[in-house]
């Protein structure tokens, strides 16, 4: 495997996902990546967050491993003058720093910006903060899904709200963190010259908002809980069960993708169904009229199928299924997970050294 970052040295300070996601990142394509973890409070606190399924007897949980393999740990008190003094011998030959320190808690421990530029003046300082560099609310993913207004959409129609299975605004935090990264570090190659970083949560999670925002924002329609359906699609995301009792769905972004299912399921397209418009306006109908007839299909028929004639189709598996698909299979037998730049850049704040 191709290691484009094995003469760089990351240290990581962040704790819980967004930040450990970044230097798992980097850790993954051959940095050497040390996270610093307190020994006074047990080290970086998804440690203890373990399932009751988990072994007690292990230290660690599996939370913790989802974003730290292969990195090195360093238990260290900055808190303690000895401690701190061997962080700073770190920080002289580190080319980037990760943190996620609440407001004024970095110049507490004597490891703000400014302190760690006048022993490494190209250091890349990366941080990600909750609401912003100037907040010093607290902030975790849940709180982040609910002020963002993921949670307000996400859910059944006239159910409660609802958060979705994953820190999803951590994770795009550290998407956002990364490519941060990616742009000083070739920032610095071009100037030599250090950068100070920062990433919001916030800010992140509302420039995710992508359709759903430019709907309210252009097109003044408030996004509601609506279950997996689609404002934009139809049929898109409404969910069918075969005749063998499998659930499925169907993303549908075209009329000709439409026609090759209503082909698969010998269905007749009346005046109803025949724009995309149509079809959101006459949703309720079109899901009967289509659940009618896959009710007559077996799953991998009607799977085949649609593979055939490229009509996007998914099976709603569970994660035991999940990894039992070839591809899953693949990529956990690999060393290394393919990264691919998913965001923008809209939430990134830069400062470069003059």
């Amino acid at each position: 495997m191709n290691k484009p970052f094995s003469d760089l040295k990351v240290i990581e300070l962040a704790g819980v996902l967004a930040g450990p996601s970044a230097g798992l990142f980097f850790a993954e394509l051959g940095a050497k990546v040390i996270k610093i973890e307190n020994p006074k409070t047990g080290g970086d606190v998804t440690r203890s967050w373990k399932l009751q399924s988990e072994n007690k007897e292990d230290k660690t949980s599996a939370y913790y491993w989802s974003i730290n393999a292969g990195k090195e740990v360093l238990f260290l008190d900055l808190s303690s003058d000895k401690d701190l003094q061997s962080f700073y011998d770190l920080i002289k030959t580190t080319n980037v720093l990760i943190t996620n320190y609440k407001l004024g808690d970095d110049v507490k421990l004597k490891v703000d910006y400014q302190t760690l530029k006048d022993l490494n003046p190209t250091l890349i300082y990366a941080s990600i903060n909750g609401f912003g560099k100037d907040n010093p609310r607290t902030a975790y993913d849940l709180i982040l899904q609910a002020e963002s207004g993921f949670m307000f959409m996400n859910g059944e129609k006239n159910a409660a709200p609802l958060k979705m299975p994953v820190a999803l605004i951590d994770i795009l935090a550290g998407h956002q963190l990364k490519e941060a990264i990616l742009i000083a570090l070739l920032n610095k190659y071009k100037t030599n010259k250090g950068s100070h970083l920062t990433v919001s949560l916030f800010d992140t999670a509302v420039a995710s908002l992508a359709n759903q925002a430019t709907n309210w924002l252009i097109a003044h329609h408030l996004p509601a809980a609506q279950g997996s359906l689609h404002p934009n699609i139809a049929p898109y995301g409404e969910i069918f069960t075969t005749k063998d009792h499998h659930q499925i769905t169907f993303a549908i972004g075209s009329d000709k993708q439409f026609k090759q299912l209503c082909d698969i399921l010998n269905i007749e397209i009346t005046s109803s169904y025949q724009s995309n418009q149509l079809r959101i306006t006459n949703r309720q109908t079109l899901f009967e009229v289509l659940n009618k007839r896959i009710q007559t299909f077996n799953f991998d028929i009607l799977f085949k199928e649609c593979l055939k004639h490229d009509v996007p189709i998914g099976k709603i598996r569970n994660l035991k299924e999940v990894f039992e698909l070839p591809e899953a299979k693949s990529l956990i037998n690999s060393l290394h997970y393919e990264n691919t730049i998913v965001n923008s850049v809209k939430s990134i704040s830069f400062k470069f050294e003059a």
